[in-house]
């Protein structure tokens, strides 16, 4: 008996996720993957899972990801110090050079390798490839950090249109050639709204926002732009949250219908967020009714 209840309640799931698959169906959705679900390997693995299996049940998934762990381990072997001001990354022509190679190189192949090994199909590229993403000094202080100036998104549907994953890493040029380094939450945003993607999902290592940020009773399941300026005003939102939830409404300003910030270290959390009635982090849009 025990056995048919159990099948019975796997049964209930798959139903459960008809209408969102339906929703969801041929629609672009933009994955910003980061935080502690890039460094730890089950986590990473489910996470490629889960965009395997959207891609199989006919969802055009884009990965945007960063890499700053990554990146602080390969100057620290260097003997190149971190510099950060205002949460960014200094980046100085021997920083950048290392930045690229991390980005673009091995955590981008890494995440190609593993979508391939688990029956998906991908495709590693950056912002210079096809010249996709331009961009500019965003502040001579912080030496070759970008600002974005364009997106072009042909290149990105020249994958989705031949059934692989785009997985981009945060690297971007300018049209002299010059090579910036880019806050991966500024380029998920811009290029889903570029995209006029269904929605944007933003991993964090934090449930969503909360009122009380030690108590997860508190999460706060939808709220809109003013909303969420409203939350920063008060203090609620703070700290690394302010740049996370600032992309948030600007992919929103940009066209995307709505943003999920969900907990990258929930096991399946884009899964239960996107196919679920239950959902695991706070949906971000434009003006709740």
């Amino acid at each position: 008996m025990d056995s048919f209840i159990e099948k019975g309640k796997r049964a209930q799931v798959l139903v459960e996720a008809l209408p969102y698959i339906q929703e969801y169906w041929d629609r672009v959705v933009v994955v910003k993957y980061g935080g502690h679900a890039m460094t730890d390997e089950t986590l990473k693995r489910q996470v490629m899972e889960d965009i395997v299996l959207l891609q199989l049940v006919g969802v055009k998934v884009v990965l945007v990801h960063g890499g700053g762990p990554e990146i602080n381990a390969a100057l620290a072997k260097m003997g190149v110090e971190s510099k950060f001001v205002n949460g960014l990354r200094v980046t100085d022509a021997e920083s950048m050079d290392v930045v690229q190679m991390v980005l673009a190189g091995k955590v981008n192949k890494s995440l190609v390798n593993l979508i391939g090994s688990i029956g998906g199909k991908a495709m590693g590229i950056c912002g210079i490839d096809g010249r996709m993403v331009e961009a500019k000094c965003k502040d001579p202080a912080l030496g070759q950090v970008g600002a974005i100036t364009g997106v072009n998104t042909r290149p990105i549907y020249d994958l989705l249109d031949n059934g692989y994953i785009p997985v981009i890493s945060s690297v971007a040029c300018d049209a002299a050639g010059n090579v910036y380094n880019v806050n991966a939450d500024s380029m998920a945003a811009q290029i889903s709204g570029a995209l006029g993607a269904e929605c944007l999902i933003s991993m964090t290592d934090v449930p969503g926002i909360m009122e009380d940020p030690g108590d997860i009773s508190t999460l706060i399941n939808a709220v809109d732009i003013g909303g969420a300026m409203e939350l920063m005003r008060r203090g609620v939102v703070k700290g690394g949250m302010i740049p996370k939830v600032e992309s948030c409404m600007e992919a929103l300003l940009c066209g995307v219908k709505k943003v999920f910030i969900l907990d990258g270290r929930v096991p399946h959390s884009i899964l239960l967020e996107m196919l679920t009635d239950e959902g695991s982090g706070t949906m971000m849009i434009e003006e709740l009714g």
